[in-house]
């Protein structure tokens, strides 16, 4: 038997479902871009380090803090009322968790009144050129099991660039850290082009990766057709057919007859 012989759970994405994704994308790009430009996009660390923070390892603890950022920032904007971006809901989420954070909008729709989106903040360094350029995002079972639970699961990757500096306070006389978060960008994961989504076997089932986080195109799909594309880079990996078929019947993946 192969893959094309299967009778597979096909997930069908509601009507708006490209709409709703644009929207969420275009309004959490907008929020930070008005905390950047309000100037609400530094985080101060204070230490009693004399010489300031290790700034050639600063990017081992930039993705926690980050991470925390954009959540106040989120919380910030749902917290007013009359907030334009129609952010009625924020929740952080555990560690392991596949996202950082949970927005709930307000949106007009056919049947619903409103969109959500899990997003996976990560973070990469504009002092450092490789720092954060391939993360992994999440597993393959989970994310592929996602998506047959909710056919209109929206899960957006939202990079952070950002850099770190050092200043001494005059009350205290120490250094105190500066990281600044600088430039920004937003994907809906299901989105992302063939060939900037890579799939690593190590760890499980294996990992999904984006290739280069900062050079990331584009492509408008389905959410059939974004399991099929999971589906082939698992099978054309060496985890090949057997795993992936151990993995389906395990996941419920396959139709039967019960």
């Amino acid at each position: 038997m192969e893959y094309d012989d299967l009778d597979l759970k096909q997930p069908e994405q509601c009507e708006d479902y490209d709409q709703c994704s644009e929207f969420v994308t275009n309004t959490i790009e907008a929020i930070i871009q008005a905390a950047i430009g309000a100037g609400r996009n530094q985080i101060i660390i204070n230490t009693n380090l004399k010489l300031g923070l290790p700034m050639e390892n600063i990017n081992k603890i930039a993705g926690p803090i980050i991470e925390a950022w954009a959540y106040e920032t989120f919380h910030d904007v749902m917290e007013d009322k009359n907030n334009k971006y129609h952010l009625i809901n924020v929740e952080a989420q555990q560690r392991l968790h596949m996202a950082d954070v949970i927005l709930q909008f307000k949106k007009k729709r056919k049947v619903e009144s409103g969109v959500t989106a899990e997003v996976d903040v990560k973070a990469t360094s504009e002092d450092f050129e490789s720092s954060g350029k391939s993360p992994n995002i999440t597993s393959f079972k989970r994310i592929r099991t996602a998506y047959v639970e909710d056919p209109d699961y929206i899960f957006i990757i939202l990079s952070l660039k950002h850099r770190v500096y050092s200043t001494k306070n005059a009350e205290t006389g120490l250094m105190d850290g500066i990281m600044e978060v600088v430039a920004h960008n937003a994907y809906d994961l299901k989105f992302l082009s063939k060939a900037d989504l890579s799939y690593n076997p190590a760890l499980g089932s294996g990992q999904l990766q984006v290739r280069d986080i900062h050079y990331v195109k584009l492509s408008k799909r389905t959410t059939w057709e974004f399991c099929q594309l999971l589906d082939r880079k698992f099978i054309n990996s060496r985890k090949g057919f057997d795993e992936w078929m151990e993995l389906a019947k395990k996941n419920e993946w396959i139709k039967t007859d019960d």
